[in-house]
């Protein structure tokens, strides 16, 4: 295989990105992040904790809080659904983090560049808060303002790392959740560790080489893990470099560094936005998810059920569901027939069958009975996906799709999804509805009254002491 010189031009001379990294994490200060900022960061805390809880209820995290007791170790950090039973802080967080994006129900980054491909960016919110949870407990305690300023450090840094790369990391199979997901646990992790220095540049060199995911296993229980396994690196990587184990110092810059190895190159011209000067949490935003799978497929499911509850469509009177949609959908969302649950996060027939017969696809829905029952087995062979070539024309700046529902009396039922996918920041929860959705998630975990008690923690954690009690609330 040869190799081209001109494979290197979209990496430009002279980068300094780790080094303005370093410095943005050395000098960042509780009044530097704006009040708007630590508000949708409380909201996504409050997201974050209903997945963890109902991350819990998953096999996948059973088999790793399995191995975790078995392994043992020092007692760091509270081990996930195993009481208070304590294990070395990075294993704490695998399992905290795989339970955080097991339902693929977390906060997603948005991006306003029409050159990305629209949701495939990362989600930011459980490494950096799951870094920022376990070191906390790993020292001893730390204020709520403490997480706080680490979670906030930690997002910020990897939404620019994710917004600056080229959409080539995504679309050549690279799953950014996990891969620079790594940065924002290493953030946060060494924010409360204190590392500065050469130090603190080690680190992001141990985060580069340790940041994994690929996305062919998207339906299975690696795709959370990978969410895992950045929590659990980038704590690795923060305390790998306190111990003074060594790194490049400059691992995201040149043509070996991340950028150009990871993801094929930089937009340059984006790199003068820096760290902290806008803040990405809020511009251009996050995305709140109201479904438990990949935001790709909610503005179509929001149509479907528009569709269906406006034209009272009955399940029994579908003959035929058709979805068209270009490949921004259509790739990753690759299951014909889900068989189950883990499958139903990346299968339009399945979501939509799901609204079709509940009029809702939450946590009850997106569970292996649900999906293997004989009602949704035989919806989701009613369903068509076919692509689109004037939606595939419009660009993937936005996740455009319509349906056409054709009932068995030969009437038609069809429209447009709205670009304005709620949850999103053009059309966001409430607070009100954010708590809906810790409770829903918390259902049959946690009971009424703890729910209301983890609320009001949440909300109240910038005058907490020790913003880490937050976990003692968790299964």
């Amino acid at each position: 295989m040869s190799v081209n010189n001109n494979d290197f031009a979209r990496i430009p001379d002279r980068m300094s990105i780790t080094e303005d990294a370093a410095r943005f994490v050395e000098t960042l200060r509780d009044e530097d992040i704006p009040k708007d900022a630590i508000h949708i960061g409380l909201r996504c805390m409050i997201d974050a904790f209903g997945l963890f809880a109902a991350g819990s209820e998953e096999h996948s995290v059973h088999i790793l809080i399995d191995e975790a007791r078995e392994t043992g170790g020092r007692a760091d950090a509270r081990l996930l659904g195993a009481g208070e039973l304590k294990v070395p802080v990075a294993i704490a967080a695998r399992v905290l983090g795989t339970a955080g994006h097991a339902h693929d129900w977390d906060d997603t980054q948005v991006s306003v560049d029409p050159a990305h491909v629209y949701g495939l960016l990362t989600h930011p919110t459980i490494p950096p808060l799951t870094a920022a949870l376990c070191v906390g407990q790993y020292l001893g305690g730390a204020s709520g303002r403490d997480i706080m300023r680490a979670f906030q450090a930690g997002v910020e840094v990897e939404s620019k790392i994710s917004e600056w790369m080229l959409p080539q990391h995504y679309l050549s199979g690279k799953h950014s959740s996990g891969t620079v997901g790594t940065f924002g646990s290493f953030v946060a992790a060494a924010t409360l560790l204190g590392l500065k220095g050469a130090e603190l540049r080690n680190g992001f060199g141990i985060a580069a080489s340790l940041a994994a995911g690929i996305r062919c296993n998207f339906g299975t229980m690696t795709k959370p893990l990978h969410v895992g396994r950045a929590s659990e690196n980038g704590v690795t990587a923060a305390l790998l470099a306190r111990r003074g184990y060594t790194a490049d110092p400059a691992s995201l810059d040149g043509p070996w560094g991340f950028f150009a190895v990871m993801g094929g190159g930089i937009s340059a011209d984006k790199i003068a936005q820096g760290f902290g000067k806008t803040w990405s949490i809020t511009d251009p935003g996050v995305s709140i998810k109201p479904y438990p799978c990949g935001i790709l497929t909610h503005p179509t499911m929001d149509l479907m059920l528009r569709l269906v509850t406006e034209a009272d469509v009955k399940p029994d009177e579908i003959e035929t569901i058709s979805i068209h949609a270009g490949t921004n959908i259509l790739k990753p969302i690759r299951y014909p027939i889900a068989s189950n649950h883990l499958e139903a996060k990346f299968s339009l027939p399945a979501e939509v069958s799901m609204i079709a017969l509940a009029r809702r696809a939450g946590k009850r829905e997106f569970a292996d009975d649900f999906v293997a029952s004989d009602a949704m087995q035989a919806m989701q062979r009613r369903v068509r996906t076919e692509f689109d070539p004037a939606i595939e024309a419009m660009g993937f700046d936005k996740v455009r799709s319509r349906i056409t529902i054709t009932r068995k009396d030969g009437s038609v039922v069809e429209g447009w999804a709205d670009e304005r996918y709620r949850g999103g920041p053009d059309n966001p929860m409430t607070d009100a509805e954010v708590e809906a959705k810790l409770r829903s998630c918390c259902d049959g975990v946690l009971d009424a009254g703890e729910q209301d008690k983890l609320i009001a923690a949440i909300w109240s954690m910038m005058a907490a002491t020790d913003g880490t009690e937050l976990v003692a609330h968790l299964p």
